[in-house]
């Protein structure tokens, strides 16, 4: 495996690690962990207790250092040494939200998931330094390197801007959008320097039933957000009443719910087409597993009161669905254009 390769592997682990860390952030409620961006509370390495950011006299304090006073957030104007009392003069309100609660746990997943993107990001930097030795040969994979890496930077942009709008839905849903594009870019790079790995012949009516579960899926995971919404305000409306949180349960779940019976039976189809050809390519095989046990998550999620790990679970096994399905239209088209 060359350098390249290698890269790319290697940010579509962590891009997939991104998702699930950031999955993560949303259920345990972490996501204003942080309150700041792309430090944390001012710091490089955040807090691991509330004294830490309470005033304290004669302490040299450095610039957009944040601390905890009068339960609203102060950030520091300049570098200096605070005196015996408080002097408003060295600190500005934070302006941007008036979250202000310090938790422990929430601050350090969300640090953990700001750092596992700042290592994807240095990833892609990396997969974009190797693929200019393709300039000659493919453009497309230079060039598509380099829409990944301005995407990375877009994404982590969007991140600021989730937090600073303290966590808007919509932000966060083109935060999640912005995910599955670069995921997409990665996958279609992976593609095309793989290609000598399966021969499947032309056949439109694949290339139809595989695009169209591609779409269902887009589909499924854009109300999978929707419902997760949902699950997360009952969550905290009604604690540990499970039997209240799907009673007054919007038509989007029971959509969310019954569609996967219209993708399962769509991939179904697509077997009985393969079956017919007598070949089952590896990346099928794969999506049909990962299928099944995004439907068995799904079933625990519903029958165990949404326990926290498989949440963020099933939305990995989300992206791995629609990962999978766009390997699979790639095989089934670019290659073929050439037949």
């Amino acid at each position: 495996m060359n350098n390249f390769n290698f890269s790319v592997k290697a940010s579509l682990i962590l891009i997939f690690l991104v998702i699930v860390a950031g999955a993560t952030v949303r259920v345990t409620g972490s996501g204003m962990g942080c309150p700041d961006w792309p430090k944390c509370f001012g710091y490089l390495i955040p807090p691991i207790e509330r004294e830490q950011l309470e005033w304290k006299s004669e302490f040299s304090y450095n610039k957009n250092e944040i601390i905890i006073f009068n339960e609203s957030l102060k950030i520091a104007k300049s570098n200096f040494k605070s005196g015996i009392e408080y002097n408003k003069l060295n600190w500005a309100p934070y302006l941007k939200h008036d979250y202000s609660v310090f938790n422990v746990f929430h601050t350090w997943i969300e640090f953990i998931n700001r750092l596992l993107g700042a290592i994807a990001g240095i990833a892609t930097l990396a997969m974009l330094f190797y693929s200019l030795s393709y300039w000659r040969k493919n453009k497309i994979i230079v060039l598509g390197s380099l829409l990944i890496v301005l995407g990375m930077g877009f994404q982590a942009w969007l991140g600021k801007e989730v937090v600073d709008s303290n966590l808007m839905p919509l932000k966060i849903t083109i935060h999640m959008l912005m995910a599955l594009i670069i995921l997409a870019l990665l996958v279609l790079i992976l593609y095309i320097t793989n290609q000598n790995s399966v021969n499947i012949k032309k056949n439109k009516t694949l290339i139809y039933i595989t695009s169209f579960g591609f779409f269902l899926t887009l589909i499924q995971i854009f109300s999978g957000t929707q419902v997760r919404q949902f699950i997360d305000i009952q969550m905290n409306e009604y604690p540990n009443q499970f039997e209240l949180w799907l009673k007054f349960a919007p038509i989007k779940f029971y959509f969310h719910r019954s569609f996967s019976i219209i993708i399962l039976i769509t991939h179904f189809l697509l077997w009985l087409e393969f079956k017919k050809n007598n070949f089952f390519p590896f990346s099928f095989k794969i999506l049909i597993f990962i299928i099944g046990l995004e439907i068995f998550t799904g079933i625990l999620m519903y029958y165990l009161n949404f326990p926290i790990s498989t949440q963020p679970i099933h939305l990995f096994l989300a992206t791995l669905i629609f990962s999978s399905q766009l390997y699979l239209i790639f095989q089934l088209t670019i290659q073929n254009q050439n037949q």
